[in-house]
């Protein structure tokens, strides 16, 4: 007869391979678009664009080289300046408001927290006439310090909301002694708090990289040529003959690539700062 304690033990195993089984095939299923836009790039257009996929085929550089000659480069370089500077105007706006919402609560704050959430609810496609009438009149159409601003507004609650659930993590005895040696209010903001919640920084930064350089409606109506983002530049391979799939691949690819690296990059404090409270 077996003892409780193996078949306790060969649950437990068998568990622990289940849960490794679906994480493996949730990632497939993840990144198997990703991975087909990958090799949709490196073909033809021929073998990209047919009833049945092809899976054998003569990989090319044609399409990226048609990318590449397109002018790809001020396209992603205006997704790069909107996307890093307006990261870092959110984060900069955000500590203090976390701050005051979390470690010294203004009065209030259940509303000022729902008010920024609120932000979130309303389409952009309701604002977008309000919005395109002050840029026009402000003389700021085509502009990429235009969508500085609306990208670092459009990320700001989600930054302020993270950043206050890692501040709510940092233990209350860390900031007491802080104060009993005389820190002061900006002192106990940028010497105590910000370096512990360093992952959680560099958490809320990724997802609001991720958020800047893939946002196309802002872009789309805003801009026409000198602060065109990459998304826009994307859709320029959309043509009614149907025959863009693997150009769009292609640049498609070149896109992901520099969010991708980031997030590679930045994986482990990503992790950790995701994962900020789960364990106590």
């Amino acid at each position: 007869m077996t003892p409780p304690t193996h078949r306790r033990s060969r649950r437990h195993r068998l568990g622990r391979s289940a849960w490794t089984t679906g994480a493996w095939l949730a990632a497939i299923v993840f990144f198997f678009p990703v991975l087909w836009m990958v090799l949709t790039a490196f073909k033809p257009e021929s073998a990209a664009y047919t009833r049945t996929p092809q899976l054998v085929f003569s990989p090319t550089l044609t399409q990226f080289r048609a990318v590449f000659s397109s002018g790809i480069g001020p396209y992603l370089a205006n997704s790069a300046l909107a996307s890093v500077i307006s990261t870092v105007l959110a984060l900069l706006l955000a500590a203090p408001a976390a701050y005051a919402l979390s470690v010294r609560p203004v009065k209030k704050w259940r509303n000022a927290l729902f008010f920024f959430i609120s932000t979130k609810m309303l389409p952009v496609v309701a604002a977008i006439i309000p919005i395109y009438l002050a840029v026009r009149d402000l003389g700021a159409l085509d502009g990429i310090g235009t969508l500085i601003i609306l990208y670092a507004a459009m990320n700001l609650p989600i930054a302020v909301w993270m950043l206050r659930s890692f501040f709510l993590e940092v233990p209350r005895e860390v900031l007491e002694a802080a104060r009993v040696d005389g820190a002061t209010t900006r002192q106990e903001l940028t010497a105590v708090l910000l370096p512990m919640v360093l992952p959680g920084i560099a958490a809320t930064s990724l997802i609001c990289l991720i958020f800047s350089w893939n946002e196309f409606f802002l872009a789309l109506n805003l801009t026409s040529f000198r602060a065109a983002t990459i998304p826009v530049f994307l859709v320029g391979f959309i043509t009614s003959e149907g025959l863009y799939w693997a150009k769009l691949s292609a640049a498609a690819t070149l896109a992901c690539l520099p969010v991708l690296l980031a997030g590679w990059t930045a994986q482990r404090q990503l992790v950790r700062g995701l994962s900020m409270g789960a364990v106590k």
